[in-house]
């Protein structure tokens, strides 16, 4: 049995309060070998309230909760029994199975989001000279230090002022020397 994504429908605004519970219900019910992530996708806004910049985080689907589950007659009992939970969508009638999303749609979802792992073949390696290519560090020269593939990041030791400061940046700034 492979894990999917599925979607669920909530109570409008109940978004968080559903992963919250579903979250307690895999716990509680020992289900963390069926049901693995509970995602509200939202997207991060700036607002202007009073002259004041304020990120806000606003749902991209409201009403709605992404959940990865192996789909099992337990795990779709403890989903489907959540408070504030209202059904899956995509299945036709009671008792059927719901359909889970497509890899490329999830894909998507979890790369807007910033969940999913962008793929980055990694050239790098750690205590290499690289230069840096772009960025308000551009034309620096440094050392990898540290790297963190997952989120395509390495901390480079550049040397500024006579002294060497780490600095984070994204892979895609940096190339060999």
């Amino acid at each position: 049995m492979e894990k999917n994504w599925y979607v669920v429908h909530t109570y409008s605004g109940y978004e968080n309060k559903v992963k919250a519970n579903l979250e307690k219900r895999v716990e509680s019910m020992g289900m963390q070998d069926k049901i693995f992530r509970v995602i509200v996708p939202e997207d991060e806004e700036t607002d202007f309230k009073n002259g004041k910049k304020k990120l806000v985080k606003r749902k991209v689907f409201p009403g709605y909760v992404l959940v990865e589950i192996i789909m099992t007659d337990d795990s779709w009992y403890v989903v489907r029994n959540t408070p504030g939970v209202t059904g899956f969508v995509g299945s036709s009638g009671s008792g059927s199975k719901p359909t889970p999303l497509l890899p490329e749609e999830i894909s998507f979802i979890l790369k807007r989001m910033g969940l999913e792992e962008k793929r980055i073949d990694v050239q790098f390696e750690q205590g290499e000279t690289v230069t840096v290519k772009e960025g308000p560090f551009a034309n620096f020269t440094g050392k990898i230090e540290d790297m963190d593939q997952t989120k395509g990041k390495a901390r480079v030791m550049v040397n500024m002022f006579g002294r060497e400061t780490p600095v984070e940046l994204d892979f895609t700034q940096i190339e060999k020397l």
